[in-house]
């Protein structure tokens, strides 16, 4: 059964895999129950609806409304690139150095990912290929006010760029006009195109649509809240996005040997961002979860965001005892974990049977928090199981394929006689008789 343990007032979910209810409980721990907001949905399109309808107009309305910026013109809500440079010049020099490190890293990452156009050439001459090219304009949705994420900035604009994007537009909403010179200064470094100090919907809207100002992209990616998630799940079809992401997740697998203060604080790390994010340690060794405990009593405290990680653990924080380690692979591999720390003395030996995890860190020194920031890879990542059929994003998100297909006489004539049969087997005649044209001897 599940045991909720009372860790000085902390209530932390407990469950032993080889319990036969045990598949049962899992999903009770993983249900996120992301109620439809009927409320949230009728604003949502109601402010699509009249931004693409009203343009300019709609977007300075709402900006006026939501946001207390008392903007005449679209051009007092768009920020020069001087300004851009201005707050990488503002920025302390132990930030502008991190973020260039950071941009540096991600960068190199990401330039590996790059994929390029490629064709064959069959012996009677015929041309089969792939051409690859990017998209020409996509917008960043960067969350702005007291939710600053320079860090967000650096992994959706980086990949773009080293893709070939040719123009990358930010919307960062700015609420009673603060502004957070650190995204700003990422956004330089990212090398942005346009900025916006717009949010909300009516920033997607302005994105997907296009407005006298604002050119309509060709894909939305970045974080935001439920009104945001909400529009670009509206938009979808108009334009691309990247996802609808749900809370963030950590599953660590520990062998019992990593110091419990450290796996406390990477429970904590993904716990301070919400309430509803989850974290779950997995560990064969029944006695080391009861030191994590003691860790996370000792620990929780000294955090400034105690309360949240407090209500997000007592929610939807787990531990799970297991037979072993490939009993723990078992158990994540079902889970699909958006972040997947292997915290084990010989990781290599188990990555092998990972078969879900947006992100797998390797070892007791890689903390998740790395990927984050600085390590390279993103961390734009599948959550809530979509890592079973998802991937990070990367540069292969902003680049789209096209089939080149160029037939020689004799190839025509050949695969014209194959697609004649498959055609008139559909009942399809004007395909085969197309194809048949081509057939040497054919009418």
């Amino acid at each position: 059964m599940v045991d909720e343990k009372l860790v000085d007032g902390i209530s932390i979910t407990r469950l032993v895999s080889s319990e036969s209810s045990f598949n049962e409980q899992l999903d009770q721990v993983l249900a996120w129950d992301e109620a439809s907001d009927h409320r949230v949905h009728d604003v949502v399109k109601d402010i699509l609806s009249e931004v693409k309808q009203r343009g300019d107009v709609a977007v300075l309305e709402y900006t006026q409304r939501f946001d207390s910026l008392l903007a005449e013109s679209m051009s007092e809500l768009e920020m020069s690139q001087d300004r851009l440079v201005d707050a990488l010049n503002k920025i302390s020099p132990e930030q502008k150095q991190a973020l260039e490190t950071a941009a540096e890293r991600v960068r190199s990452y990401h330039e590996k990912q790059v994929q390029n156009s490629w064709s064959y050439e069959e012996t009677d001459g015929t041309v089969l290929g792939q051409q690859v090219v990017a998209m020409d304009r996509v917008g960043l949705y960067v969350p702005g006010g007291k939710a600053a994420y320079p860090s967000s900035v650096l992994m959706n604009a980086i990949p773009a760029k080293v893709a070939g994007v040719g123009e990358l537009i930010m919307v960062v909403p700015t609420p009673n006009g603060v502004v957070n010179d650190l995204v700003l200064a990422a956004a330089a470094i990212s090398g942005v195109d346009r900025v916006f100090t717009i949010g909300g919907a009516q920033a997607v809207a302005a994105l997907a649509y296009g407005t006298e100002t604002i050119p309509a992209v060709d894909k939305i990616v970045g974080p935001g809240n439920i009104y945001v998630a909400t529009a670009k799940r509206e938009v979808f079809g108009t334009v691309g996005i990247d996802m609808i992401a749900g809370p963030s997740e950590i599953l660590v697998i520990c062998d019992g040997h990593t110091d419990p203060d450290w796996i406390a604080m990477d429970l904590f790390s993904q716990a301070e961002h919400d309430e509803n994010a989850q974290s779950i340690l997995i560990s064969p060794d029944k006695a080391y979860l009861a030191k994590v405990e003691d860790s996370i009593n000792k620990l929780l405290p000294t955090m400034e965001r105690k309360e949240i990680i407090q209500a997000s653990l007592e929610a939807r924080a787990a531990f799970i005892e297991v037979a072993d380690l490939d009993d723990a692979i078992v158990v994540s591999n079902r889970i699909a974990p958006e972040h997947l720390e292997l915290s084990v003395e010989d990781p290599d030996v188990m990555l092998p049977k990972i078969r879900h995890a947006g992100a797998i860190f390797m070892g007791r020194y890689t903390a998740e928090a790395l990927g984050d920031y600085c390590a390279g890879p993103n961390h734009v990542l599948p959550t809530s199981g979509t890592a079973r059929f998802s991937s990070p994003l990367g540069v292969y998100d902003f680049q789209k394929r096209s089939s080149i297909i160029k037939f020689s006489a004799e190839g025509a004539s050949e695969m014209g006689k194959v697609a004649s049969v498959l055609a008139r087997g559909e009942g399809l005649t004007a395909h085969a008789r197309s194809a048949e044209y081509r057939i040497k001897g054919g009418k």
